[in-house]
């Protein structure tokens, strides 16, 4: 049987958004709630991944290792904190110029962690915060959902499990 997962975008979902972008371990906030959504969708039986574009690599504004630097920041505050874990981490270092597969709105990310992760991708869902988010779950016919400006991922997660169990 192939997992079922919550494919979540990083920034503007789990932490904040920067228009010049996240290059440390510094400039990393974690949005409130975040945490504790990861653990609930964990706690219900699912899948996390990450599936995060990062341009600021290939734009040599930041390295591969200050890349690794916070998603071994953010694994480890859910390992400590939290005592759960994110599955898979995929990130896209490539500029929307270099015409890649792996940038969302492309589905290349997704692929790949459905195969490494035997993930059933209809079944799964994409939470993000932009359209090339939605984009990309709808071309491997992932759900998915916008989240607004003002909701947090605390609060969809909650409501989109509490209406699966209604089913």
């Amino acid at each position: 049987m192939k997992n079922i997962a919550f494919f979540l975008d990083r920034d503007g979902v789990i932490n904040t958004e920067r228009k010049d972008y996240v290059k440390d371990i510094n400039e990393f906030n974690i949005i409130e709630g975040a945490l504790e959504a990861i653990k609930l969708i964990k706690e219900n039986g699912y899948y996390v991944v990450i599936i995060t574009n990062q341009s600021a690599i290939n734009r040599g504004i930041m390295n591969v290792e200050k890349l690794h630097d916070i998603h071994k920041l953010l694994k480890d505050k859910l390992y400590f904190e939290f005592k759960t874990k994110i599955d898979g981490i995929y990130f896209c270092p490539h500029t929307p110029e270099e015409k890649c597969e792996c940038r969302k709105p492309k589905p290349g990310l997704f692929l790949e962690a459905a195969k490494e992760l035997d993930i059933a991708l209809e079944e799964s869902i994409m939470i993000g915060d932009s359209q090339k988010d939605i984009e990309a779950a709808q071309a491997v016919k992932c759900k998915s959902i916008l989240l607004k400006n003002n909701e947090k991922l605390i609060d969809i997660v909650k409501n989109y499990l509490y209406v699966i169990s209604q089913k």
